[in-house]
């Protein structure tokens, strides 16, 4: 199947995760994906296909006649898509030989070059975009097609030479919990890459250390016109701590190395209110320390207000992967040679964000992040490069036969 014709296949599936839920996977839909990509890897003849009881869908290209010692390499991409926005039903639009233009999503919805200036680096390439009422899924079926359209190539190619090849598919990773279960003995990879990032030639092995902080505060509420001094308006007290946080340190002013506070969800009344916030920084040091400033925060407002108004949760959430890739130079440089071959300028920059490459990088599986070519993920403005899923395609081919080196 061709690349375009297989992402397109991918994204009719419903794989939306479900942060509020306990099971796992979130969702059963996204095992109908999984388990049609074990039916695939089967189909196009790999081995030692499985999908165990968490749905993990995993599969062995076998190694060439004579490579069988080489280091075994793996390639991981996630097939559920984000919460913040639905991929039913979606329906793509393509454009051949884009021409750098304002693109039309629909009657009453324009991506604008003024507003993603980036689009301007995508001329003359064939874009996939949604028509504006769902997500595009490319965030992470742009990495699953790739996978799956090399892993055909290389069964089909018994000339190109590569020794033992693994590959998985997880659920769940855009809320967190992507490799909770994955069984890294099982499968069997010395080093991994997990497909899933954006731009041409991006190679990433640095990411946020991450933490979750949960402020819950329990009001006082009193008829109005009898509250002065007895009232405590949890509304108000939430409005405080957030107004306590740097403005300087929220994502929309921050970029590069600098990390931040996030409040993603805010729901109140004058006897109850929650804030939640993510707090990410890339240097473990100063991930500490603003882990410390809202405990700061929290302990100034409980002086204020008292003890049992407000309570404090946080959580770490997963680390910077790059302490656990360095060590092993080799899994780098061949990306970078993998993307030379393919004709393709590397970028090497930190992840604003995590894979499950991070985590899975702590489990003892080094597994730095490639481009995918898909762009402004989670949202109805996402779309994605078929041009530039196929230079992954080839870097993914490329790195095959490298390791075998």
């Amino acid at each position: 199947m061709e690349l375009k014709d297989r992402f397109l296949k991918y994204i009719s599936f419903d794989t939306q995760s479900d942060e509020e839920s306990t099971t796992f996977p979130s969702t059963e839909k996204q095992l109908v994906l999984l388990n049609y990509l074990a039916d695939e890897m089967r189909m196009i003849g790999l081995e030692d296909v499985t999908v165990d009881k968490y749905g993990y869908a995993m599969g062995t290209i076998p190694a060439s006649e004579g490579y069988e010692n080489a280091p075994v390499i793996g390639f991981i991409s996630h097939v559920d898509t984000a919460p913040d926005m639905s991929g039913k039903d979606v329906r793509p639009r393509i454009i051949e030989e884009y021409d750098g233009e304002d693109i039309i999503l629909n009657g009453a919805l324009t991506m604008r070059v003024s507003d993603f200036p980036e689009l301007k680096l995508f001329k003359g390439h064939t874009l996939i975009h949604t028509d504006g009422t769902t997500l595009l899924g490319a965030d992470d079926k742009a990495g699953c097609a790739e996978i799956m359209t090399a892993a055909e190539y290389l069964m089909a190619h018994p000339e190109l030479k590569h020794g033992k090849i693994r590959i998985g598919f997880t659920p769940d990773e855009e809320i967190g919990r992507g490799v909770d279960y994955f069984d890294v003995k099982a499968f069997g990879a010395d080093f991994a890459y997990t497909m899933d990032g954006g731009y041409e030639g991006e190679l990433e092995y640095e990411n946020f250390n991450a933490a979750s902080a949960v402020i819950e505060i329990q009001g006082r509420n009193v008829h109005p016109g009898y509250a002065k001094d007895k009232m405590i308006n949890a509304i108000q007290v939430a409005c405080e701590f957030n107004a306590l946080l740097p403005a300087v340190q929220r994502p929309e002013h921050t970029a590069d190395y600098e990390g931040f506070y996030h409040c993603v969800g805010f729901n109140g009344t004058v006897e109850n209110a929650k804030l939640s916030y993510i707090i990410r920084d890339h240097d473990g040091e100063k991930f500490e320390q603003k882990k410390q400033f809202i405990w700061n925060c929290f302990d100034l407002l409980e002086k204020r207000y008292g003890k049992g108004v407000l309570k404090l949760t946080i959580k770490d959430q997963y680390y910077n992967m790059r302490r656990m890739v360095e060590p092993h130079p080799q899994v780098i440089d061949k990306a970078l040679e993998a993307m030379r071959l393919a004709d393709v300028t590397p970028i090497v920059r930190p992840i604003r964000g995590g894979t499950d490459g991070a985590r899975l990088s702590f489990m003892g599986l080094p597994c730095p992040n490639i481009f995918t070519g898909g762009m402004n993920f989670h949202g109805k403005y996402e779309y994605c490069s078929l041009t530039t899923m196929q230079k992954a395609q080839a870097v993914i081919v490329n790195l095959a036969q490298l390791w075998a080196k």
